[in-house]
């Protein structure tokens, strides 16, 4: 997940496939990729990991057609991703969308200072995996000065995006050619079936373990939608999404390939978080692991500013609709929202505290961003289905038709499968969020004058309660751990 650069192009002006392409790839590269060697190598080996990146690219590449789809078919629907769940399946099912959405943001936000202390914990022992008292206690005073240097005005994330672009580009190109130099192809045949057990089923088994690092590492593919009103020409859009889509692909697989051919699973496993860092040391030296760490820890507090203010502004943007409460629509002199800043940063301390009950806190943050991301994303998919089965504005347009049906199709059953794939655990956990955010949706209808709950929408609620209760009877009883 990281920043989107939209900033840096002035509304009025056109720019070329290539520029497209490149804003495309900043949208979507980011910290997750310095975590693939051993997220994968934990789930699977080289084969398993090659059928996930095939489904994974396959799946996201549908959703990227969807959200181009929609954003040519329902330019109205500029409010954000909520808005197509909204549109197509109502008032509380949208707000549940917005919510999920934003706490999949600010849960991502909360990782990047994981993997900073986790990355300085080589340095300083004391931090540890980024999950202990002095590194939560430090991670949280960067919560507040970041607070209070957005409160006093810092919305450009220009000059900030370039720095971020570099420190986490240069890294991961120089990591992947080196990789393909040192590439041991008795290491990678060692890792190629990740066990004993070279059955479809065990294979299969492998490949879904690690469906939700790979929608983390995604995050942002609705962002190529966003920068439609930038094309020189419409058909430059569908050019910049593929191109960059296929270059964003190429290099995770790069990365998680190369490090299965640089050290034995289990050596994989084993790495400490950035476990890039890792093994790229074991191909150069010390000096590689300290060249990847630095452009880590600069990519990820550049890209929590930026996406601090991305957050703000999914809270902002449904406030201002009626869809959250009026409060959240606060701007104070500097132009900043002011109350949703107050709602993200004590969202992401609260994480942060809950973290120290964790075992896993990279691993739990990460997967938790991407439970939470993946509703969102199979509501929207479900609209753009929903369009084409009611043939909205598509009159006369059957080629188009047939197209995007088959699209939203395919996008949907991709992230219902990420839903299968994200378990009953993460999927409770999320209705420990959910269902409390009621009381946001219960005062914005109450402002606006609204009935609460629709019959439907009272059901849903009571699903989304039930789902939170039986999640804290597992928490007691420790059938869930976290």
């Amino acid at each position: 997940m990281t920043t989107s650069e939209s900033a840096e192009v002035a509304a009025d002006k056109k720019v070329s496939v290539g520029t497209l392409t490149a804003m495309v790839v900043g949208s979507i590269v980011g910290s997750g990729v310095f975590v693939l060697p051993r997220r994968f190598a934990t789930e699977a080996g080289a084969l398993g990991a090659l059928i996930a990146w095939a489904i994974a690219g396959s799946g996201m590449f549908m959703l990227a057609l969807v959200f181009r789809s929609l954003a040519v078919r329902k330019p109205d629907l500029n409010a954000g991703i909520f808005a197509y769940a909204k549109a197509g399946f109502g008032d509380y099912v949208g707000f549940n969308a917005a919510f999920g959405y934003w706490a999949s943001a600010v849960a991502g936000t909360a990782s990047y200072w994981v993997l900073a202390m986790s990355t300085l914990g080589a340095v300083f022992p004391a931090l540890g995996q980024g999950e202990t008292l002095l590194a939560i206690g430090l991670s949280s005073i960067g919560v507040w000065v970041f607070h209070f240097l957005v409160l006093r005005g810092v919305h450009s994330a220009a000059a900030i995006n370039r720095i971020v672009t570099v420190a986490k580009m240069v890294p991961i190109v120089v990591f992947i050619v080196v990789g393909i130099i040192f590439f041991k192809t008795g290491v990678f045949a060692d890792n190629f079936w990740g066990g004993s057990d070279h059955s479809f089923a065990a294979i299969f088994a492998q490949a879904k373990g690690t469906m939700l690092i790979t929608v983390f590492v995604f995050l942002g593919i609705e962002g190529a939608s966003v920068y439609s009103r930038y094309a020189r020409k419409r058909s430059d859009i569908g050019k910049a999404t593929v191109l960059g889509f296929l270059s964003v692909l190429s290099v995770f697989v790069l990365v998680t390939m190369v490090s299965y051919g640089a050290m034995p699973q289990a050596d994989l496993k084993a790495a400490t978080p950035p476990s890039t860092a890792t093994v790229f040391e074991s191909m150069v030296g010390n000096w590689g692991e300290i060249f990847i760490k630095v452009g880590v820890v600069i990519s990820v507090l550049g890209a929590y500013l930026a996406w601090t203010l991305m957050a703000c502004e999914v809270l902002y943007v449904p406030a201002s609709t009626g869809d959250m409460p009026r409060f959240l629509t606060k701007i104070n002199v500097k132009g900043t929202p002011s109350s949703a800043l107050l709602l993200v940063s004590l969202y992401v301390q609260g994480l942060l505290i809950l973290l120290l009950f964790v075992a896993n806190a990279l691993d739990f943050i990460l997967d938790l961003t991407a439970a939470l991301a993946v509703i969102p994303y199979l509501l929207a998919a479900g609209y753009a289905l929903k369009l084409t089965i009611r043939r909205e504005t598509y009159d006369g347009d059957d080629r188009a038709l047939r197209t995007d049906r088959i699209v939203a199709v395919l996008a949907v059953v991709y992230t219902a499968f990420l839903v299968y794939a994200a378990g009953p655990k993460h999927l409770l956990l999320s209705c420990l969020l959910y269902a409390p955010a009621a009381l946001l949706y219960a005062k914005a209808r109450r402002e606006q004058g609204l009935r609460v709950f629709t019959p439907p929408e009272l059901a849903l609620f009571g699903i989304i309660l039930l789902g939170a209760v039986v999640a804290v009877e597992l928490l007691i009883t420790g059938t869930i751990r976290l």
